[in-house]
C-alpha cells in the first residue's frame, strides 16, 4: 500500500513535519476554503502542493498530494435543481486542472445534506481515550425532538423513539446544544457551519428525491465526469455513505456491495472506482469487507483503513470509533485481500499497482486529548497508532507471499 495522511491545509494542528515524521509518503488533501460548485483553479492548486512539498525549515519534504479528498458534489448536482449544470462543468475543469498539476486519484462522495453524522466526537472510552461514536437514540433525540422533523419518529423502532423522548427530557439546554452541532458537524475541514434551519431547508430540497431519483441523477454525474476521467487519466473513487444506513429522511446509495456494483456497472470503466472505507462500510454488520475487497477489488483505487464496533447487527445501529485492529472487520483478513490484490496488479503491469492507503481516523489518545485546532477524527498520535499497526499487518503478509 502507499501510505499516505490526510492533512486540512496550513492551519491543520499536525504539520507537514509532522506528517513525515510519521513514515507516510504520500498526502491526501483538498482545496476547502474554494466554496462548493467553484472551480478549482490551477494556481490555488499548485500553491497546495508547494505547501506540501515544504517543511517549516524551508527545507523540501519529499511528500506530494497524492490523493484529492474530496472535490466536492455540490446539493444542486445531487438534486438536479438550480445551477447544477454549471457546477457539473465546474467539477470537470477542477478535475482537469487537478490532472494537469500531477494528481491522478480523486475521493468524492454522493451523500445528500451531511458527509458523515455522528452523536459524540470525544466519546471517552475505559482507558481515557477519546472516540467518536453514532448513537442511535441520541440521533433520535436529535430528528424528532431538537430538528422536529416531520415525520421522523415513524423511521426509528418503539424502543428507540422510547428512549429517546426519555434522554431529551432529561437534556440540559448545553447537552441539546452539543448534540446538534455534533450531528451537522458534516465533513472534516469544511467551511460551512450548519444551523437547524439551514438543516431544514437542505432537507426540504430534497423532499422530491428519493432513492431512485438520487441513482439516476447519480448516473447522470457519472456519465458526464467518468469518461473525462478515463480520457485524461484519473481515477475516481466514491465514498460509501457513514454511516450506511437512511437518515433524516434521505436516501441512502452508497451503503452496500450491491450498491457499489450498482454504481460502477452504471459506467463501466476502470476510472469510475471506488474508495473502500472499511469504518463508514463496517457500520453494517451484513458488510463482508474482506470479500468485497476480493470481489472489486480491481477498481479499488483508494483505501481508508480504520475499525468501528457496533452494539448489534441489525440496521440501523449504533457503533463507536474503535482501534484499528480492535474492531468488528477482520482487518488482518481485509489487508491480506489488499496485498493480494496488489500483487496481481503488478504482474498485470498496472501503473497503480499500490493502492493509496490513509489510516482513516483514529482515537485520541496521550497528547491528542484537550489539543485544539484539528478535525474530529483526526488526532495525530491516534492516526500514527492506526498506521504503526496497519503497516505491522502488511509488512507480515507480504513477507507471507515472498
Amino acid at each position: 500500500m502507499h501510505h499516505t495522511w490526510r492533512w486540512f491545509g496550513p492551519r491543520d494542528p499536525v504539520s507537514v513535519d509532522e506528517m513525515l515524521q510519521a513514515g507516510v509518503r504520500g498526502v491526501v488533501s483538498a482545496l476547502h476554503h474554494v466554496p462548493t460548485g467553484e472551480v478549482w483553479s490551477l494556481d490555488e492548486i499548485k500553491k497546495r502542493q508547494a505547501e506540501i512539498a515544504m517543511m517549516s525549515d524551508g527545507s523540501p519534504s519529499g511528500l506530494g498530494w497524492d490523493v484529492v479528498e474530496s472535490l466536492p458534489v455540490s446539493e444542486a448536482i445531487k438534486t438536479q435543481s438550480g445551477a447544477w449544470r454549471d457546477h457539473t462543468q465546474n467539477w470537470i475543469t477542477s478535475m482537469r486542472h487537478l490532472r494537469e498539476a500531477g494528481i491522478e486519484v480523486i475521493c468524492y462522495n454522493f451523500m445528500p445534506v451531511l458527509d458523515w453524522t455522528r452523536t459524540d466526537l470525544a466519546w471517552r472510552r475505559p482507558n481515557g481515550a477519546r472516540c467518536m461514536r453514532f448513537d442511535l437514540a441520541d440521533f433520535a433525540a436529535f430528528d424528532i425532538h431538537i430538528l422536529a422533523r416531520p415525520g421522523a419518529a415513524e423511521d426509528f423502532p418503539e424502543p428507540v423513539r422510547d428512549e429517546a423522548a426519555r434522554r431529551f427530557a432529561q437534556m440540559s439546554e448545553d447537552r441539546k446544544r452539543a448534540l446538534a452541532a455534533n450531528v451537522v458537524c458534516g465533513l472534516p475541514g469544511a467551511a460551512e457551519t450548519l444551523s437547524m434551519e439551514d438543516v431544514r431547508d437542505l432537507l426540504s430540497s430534497y423532499a422530491p428525491v428519493n432513492d431512485q431519483v438520487l441513482r439516476r441523477n447519480f448516473h447522470a454525474f457519472l456519465e458526464q465526469v467518468a469518461p473525462v476521467a478515463q480520457d485524461i487519466g484519473v481515477r475516481l473513487c466514491c465514498h460509501p455513505d457513514d454511516p450506511p444506513f437512511g437518515l433524516l429522511g434521505l436516501p441512502r446509495i452508497m451503503s452496500t456491495e450491491a450498491d457499489y456494483a450498482e454504481r460502477m456497472g452504471s459506467v463501466d470503466l476502470p476510472a469510475n472506482g471506488i474508495t473502500l472505507c472499511s469504518g463508514s462500510l463496517g457500520a453494517r454488520g451484513d458488510n463482508d469487507l474482506p470479500g468485497m475487497m476480493r470481489r472489486m477489488g480491481s477498481r479499488v483505487h483508494f483505501l481508508h483503513l480504520r475499525n468501528v464496533r457496533r452494539d448489534k447487527d441489525t440496521v440501523p445501529c449504533s457503533f463507536f470509533e474503535d482501534e484499528h485492529l480492535g474492531g468488528q472487520t477482520d482487518m488482518v483478513a481485509l489487508v491480506a485481500e489488499i496485498v493480494a490484490e496488489e500483487a496481481r496488479r503488478a504482474r498485470t503491469g498496472r501503473e497503480d499497482a499500490q493502492i493509496p492507503m490513509r489510516p482513516d481516523h483514529g482515537q485520541d489518545i496521550l497528547d491528542d486529548i484537550g489539543r485544539s485546532g484539528g478535525q474530529p477524527g483526526y488526532p495525530a498520535i491516534g492516526r500514527l497508532k492506526g498506521l504503526a499497526e496497519l503497516r505491522g499487518v502488511e509488512a507480515a503478509l507480504t513477507r507471507q507471499l515472498s
